[in-house]
């Protein structure tokens, strides 16, 4: 019987499995059940996109705005992050999220909120709780794609919202598919664009 030699993420996304891939928690899995509400960012776009990130992660406040499995904050958490804020409006969900807190040890650095993160961009910075603003922020918005359709002027509405409420020094980062116009982004902050099929990611210079 032949093999299977497809690379490791690739093995990981087929299964729906999840796992941290870099820093302190490296090769930890996540709680996730596939779903068509959740699209755990693929391993190769995290990596690259940590790659891009580098020492800005080490000590920040990790926002991960629409959560699903975690892996984006949780990954941010393993690389440094001082603290994470996944937000996550499925409830089942939310509480697998606090699973995954609790089997990886990091409750004391990881807090979950259940609820529509889009309704922020008319409460911010108090969102409806306030959000530390002890270190800069790394924010993480990676909605389900076709909400940069049906949904566009509420997701940029809370991009450009984040950028006024963010403290200084902070990145925010927009994860869409290769369909979505970068002309919607909000300025005035310019942004790097790095195109990983199907996924094209958005950061704040």
């Amino acid at each position: 019987m032949a093999r299977n030699k497809r690379p490791v993420a690739e093995r990981d996304d087929a299964a729906g499995s999840v796992r941290i891939i870099g820093g302190e928690l490296r090769g930890r899995r996540l709680e996730f059940a596939p779903d068509p509400r959740t699209r755990p960012m693929k391993d190769r776009v995290r990596e690259t996109l940590f790659d891009l990130l580098g020492m800005r992660v080490k000590g920040a406040i990790a926002l991960d705005l629409f959560a699903g499995s975690g892996a984006i904050g949780f990954e941010a958490l393993s690389r440094g992050a001082a603290r994470v804020v996944l937000v996550e409006r499925h409830f089942p969900t939310a509480d697998a999220l606090r699973r995954s807190a609790r089997s990886l040890g990091v409750t004391d650095r990881a807090e979950v909120r259940t609820g529509d993160v889009l309704l922020w961009a008319k409460r911010l910075p108090d969102a409806p709780a306030p959000l530390p603003t002890t270190a800069p922020w790394i924010v993480f918005i990676s909605p389900p794609w076709e909400f940069f359709t049906s949904r566009r002027d509420e997701v940029m509405g809370l991009v450009a919202a984040l950028e006024r409420a963010a403290p200084a020094g902070s990145t925010i980062v927009v994860e869409a598919d290769a369909a979505f116009d970068p002309e919607a982004l909000p300025g005035p902050a310019a942004w790097d664009t790095r195109p990983i099929p199907p996924a094209v990611l958005y950061l704040t210079e």
